[in-house]
């Protein structure tokens, strides 16, 4: 059984195999995959969950997203409580139990075919991802995981944040919040400017990454993308430099920056 563990330790961090640990104390024939995303970074763990989440997966797979900087409530936390769990159903059949926290569940919220809130406690560890939640995700796995009320409507997250970095991969590559499709498709061949967090650099819209020269910048309808619960598919704008890293190019150091395209 696949297990997705999407958080913001990094991998070889204690933490990472502590949570493994009792995932795997609960679900012995679980195959553990473990993703990282920045510290606090919502938007990167909300861009990698819908990703990971909507594609085709293997039947029963399940995914623990634990992105929890606890911002709901600015004041002391009594016994360590943060904000809620919720559970993300998807058309791939995979389930996303995960922590309501900034725009965590944004992109699945656009995919899935139903959001639910999680009776469960919210406090009680500092380290609620080993101690708490691998339990939830056992009694979900077992089909006894008990729920707060109907169904929530995709409005009840924070909505995709639009024009924004999402996520930037091993490569430099900066996936954003941009949507392919008219009329930006429309205008593929010309060349504009990228300003991302007040940089700007030189580019070409392009149907394709690869569709620009060497050491060119490309604006292209990337790798990341799936279908949506009302209908379509959404695919996400990369920004690719050929030949090298477009964050390094762009001074790029996380999610979160806006990004907007201007006439040359």
């Amino acid at each position: 059984m696949l297990v997705h563990l999407l958080a913001d330790f990094g991998v070889n961090d204690l933490a990472f195999a502590e949570v493994t640990q009792s995932l795997l104390t609960r679900l012995p024939d679980a195959q553990v995959v473990a993703t990282t995303v920045g510290p606090f970074d919502t938007l990167a763990a909300g861009f990698v969950a819908a990703q990971l989440a909507a594609a085709p997966a293997p039947r029963g797979s399940l995914m623990l997203l634990n992105v929890a900087p606890r911002r709901d409530d600015k004041g002391p936390r009594v016994d360590n409580d943060g904000e809620r769990l919720l559970l993300a159903e998807m058309p791939s059949g995979m389930r996303v139990l995960g922590v309501d926290a900034g725009h965590a569940f944004a992109f699945l919220a656009e995919a899935t075919t139903e959001l639910r809130a999680v009776d469960w406690p919210t406090k009680g560890s500092q380290f609620r991802s080993r101690d708490l939640f691998p339990e939830a995700l056992a009694l979900l796995h077992a089909g006894r995981l008990p729920f707060r009320g109907e169904p929530l409507p995709a409005m009840a997250v924070p909505a995709v944040p639009a024009a924004r970095v999402a996520y930037v991969d091993g490569f430099g590559n900066v996936k954003t919040t941009l949507r392919w499709g008219e009329p930006l498709a429309r205008r593929s061949g010309e060349a504009v400017v990228v300003e991302v967090g007040g940089l700007r650099h030189p580019a070409r819209i392009v149907a394709g990454s690869f569709g620009v020269q060497e050491g060119e910048l490309a604006v292209a309808p990337g790798s990341s993308g799936y279908p949506l619960a009302a209908g379509g598919s959404v695919r996400w704008v990369e920004l690719f430099l050929r030949g090298g890293s477009a964050a390094k190019a762009l001074g790029v150091q996380g999610s979160g920056t806006e990004v907007a395209l201007h006439s040359p």
